[in-house]
């Protein structure tokens, strides 16, 4: 069965290996998710289990979770049919292809960021690079592709026939208009990872939002927003409108409620909630989450219906409907499990 990302929405049941588990039966163990084995990768949108599959393989093969995260993000960058993130991705609203994309290894709390990266395909590698073989932890424009070609990535178009139509569709339809951006496509690879260690690793990767101001950076390289790990509690990673996330630090803020004794889907919630309390638009944000904390418990969501997240164990694997807050005082929908 194929699955778009928007065109598959359940209620109250999740879809794993062609089996349906009720959502209630499953909420009925309270030992689920305490038990999952190990590792555990869990992923942005139903595209994300392709990078979970390979991230998996990584391990399998003695590669570490560094080289898994990498690796398994390596395959959404690839792929020319994705327009949100690596080759094929929307461009600026000049035309031009700039992504963005970050890592963080939990057990020594480091991190690495590239931002406005031009003609390098794989910037969650280059990310990597910036982590291990410098003492910076961000790297922007010119000097993130310069620093690229140094270590061996080498130049290409990556604006795919398929992503120049669309700018092109989107310049003549605009042409007369402010060009500051698309909030139609706006979706991230965001990938997390629990080894048999108990070590948590996590990276995100994105081209941002189509037809973006050049130069544009939203919050899928910044640490604390995209992205956050804390080894001794969880991880957390974003998609949707990076500005939205970018003012509250979402990543950052998910993982202290984790600190505080919330599971990792409440703690998504709670982040969504306290952001749209404060915010002026309010429950409008179209911001989506993944968290995941050091006892293999996991979860999701997002401020509406349609977010879907992908989940790999070594048993299974699948895509899930993360919990959907419709209002501020709505309770949320969703939040699918499956066993192990």
């Amino acid at each position: 069965m194929e699955l778009s990302r928007r065109g598959f929405v359940t209620k109250g049941t999740a879809i794993i290996s062609g089996t349906f588990y009720n959502r209630h039966e499953v909420f009925s163990n309270p030992n689920i998710r305490k038990t999952m084995s190990r590792p555990l990768i869990i992923s942005t949108w139903p595209f994300g289990e392709a990078a979970n599959k390979k991230a998996m393989e990584v391990i399998n093969s003695g590669g570490s979770s560094l080289d898994a995260v990498e690796k398994g993000i390596n395959v959404t960058e690839n792929d020319k049919e994705n327009t949100s993130v690596g080759i094929g991705g929307l461009p600026n609203s000049e035309g031009i292809v700039q992504l963005d994309a970050c890592i963080m290894n939990g057990p020594k709390h480091e991190a690495g960021s590239v931002m406005g990266l031009e003609k390098i395909r794989n910037p969650i590698s280059v990310a990597r690079k910036v982590m291990e073989h410098t003492r910076h932890v961000q790297l922007v424009g010119k000097g993130a592709q310069k620093f690229a070609c140094s270590q061996g990535f080498i130049k290409e178009n990556l604006l795919t026939e398929k992503s120049k139509k669309k700018w092109l569709e989107w310049k003549k339809d605009n042409q007369k208009k402010s060009l500051e951006g698309s909030s139609e496509n706006h979706d991230t690879i965001a990938l997390l990872i629990l080894d048999e260690d108990g070590n948590l690793t996590g990276g995100c990767s994105t081209s941002g939002l189509a037809f973006k101001l050049p130069g544009r950076v939203g919050d899928s390289p910044i640490i604390g927003s995209g992205l956050y790990v804390d080894n001794e509690i969880g991880a957390a990673g974003a998609t949707g409108i990076g500005e939205n996330v970018l003012r509250h630090c979402c990543s950052f803020m998910i993982v202290e409620f984790m600190r505080q004794g919330l599971s990792p889907e409440e703690a998504c919630i709670q982040a969504i909630q306290r952001a749209a309390k404060i915010d002026p638009k309010g429950i409008d944000l179209n911001i989506f989450f993944i968290a995941l904390d050091k006892t293999g418990r996991y979860g999701a969501a997002g401020t509406g219906k349609g977010f879907q997240y992908s989940v790999t164990t070594p048993k299974q694997s699948g895509i899930l409907d993360s919990a959907a807050l419709s209002d501020i005082d709505a309770g949320p929908v969703g939040g699918n499990e499956f066993q192990n």
